[in-house]
């Protein structure tokens, strides 16, 4: 299981990076989770979007959606396209007037999951939990059934104790860190040491830091702090475009 960061900040995009956006590959299986700005164009330096098999989406907050009408254009324009070929995207349809733009004409086909229930998608199982977010977002939990190696991708949330059961023993952790730990007020992002402490009580393998800020200098800050909290026994990791992590 391969994942590839092409996008990582949180709210809009700076210094040449985009918002939130991963592939996810397995035995030539290609998986977008989620599809921020500036998506499209980091997808392209690692493979053909027409050989995408499918995206799935956390939530629809436009830096995890901005670049999926783009994505349904060069689906239903390029020339390449296989004839009648249409890219599944996963979203949930509580909120119909989103789910709804997910299919587009000879393009896209939008397609529920529903959160109470595993995915299997592809070579993966997805599982679910609900986040507290503004809007309604959901966690993945993401095995790999030939090798029962986990990815847990937190999407945008607060801190809140459910995540550790949810995260339990994952060879992987994304975790949404958009603050340092000095910061006050009310949050619906995690800090650098309450992303460090899920990995730690979580006993994940790796911890990736992502939707970070646009300030290069406050990242830096945030791996401190998480490095910190998480302990000798996590290996963490700042996001940037094109890094690129097996598991």
């Amino acid at each position: 299981m391969k994942l590839t960061v092409l996008g990582y900040l949180g709210g809009f995009p700076a210094h040449h990076d985009g918002t939130s956006s991963y592939l996810l590959t397995s035995d030539h299986f290609n998986l977008l989770i989620d599809c921020g700005s500036g998506a499209l164009l980091s997808l392209e330096n690692q493979l053909n979007p027409l050989e995408l098999d499918a995206v799935i989406l956390s939530h629809y907050h436009a830096d995890h959606i901005a670049d999926v009408g783009v994505l349904q254009y060069y689906w239903q324009l390029h020339e390449q396209r296989p004839n009648r070929a249409v890219l599944p995207i996963y979203g949930f349809d509580h909120d119909a007037s989103h789910f709804d733009q997910l299919s587009w004409p000879n393009s896209s086909e939008g397609r529920p999951y529903n959160p109470n229930q595993v995915l299997k998608l592809g070579p993966f199982d997805i599982s679910f939990l609900k986040t507290q977010h503004p809007v309604e977002a959901y966690a993945m939990r993401i095995v790999e059934r030939s090798t029962d190696k986990v990815l847990v991708f937190t999407a945008d949330t607060r801190y809140f104790s459910d995540l550790v059961s949810f995260s339990q023993g994952a060879d992987g952790l994304m975790t949404d860190t958009n603050f340092a730990a000095t910061n006050n007020g009310v949050m619906w992002h995690m800090t650098s040491t309450q992303s460090g402490q899920l990995a730690r009580d979580a006993q994940a393998k790796q911890l990736l830091l992502t939707h970070l800020p646009a300030d290069q200098n406050l990242t830096q800050q945030i791996l401190v702090e998480a490095k910190q909290a998480a302990g000798d026994n996590v290996k963490v990791t700042l996001a940037k475009s094109d890094l690129i992590m097996n598991f």
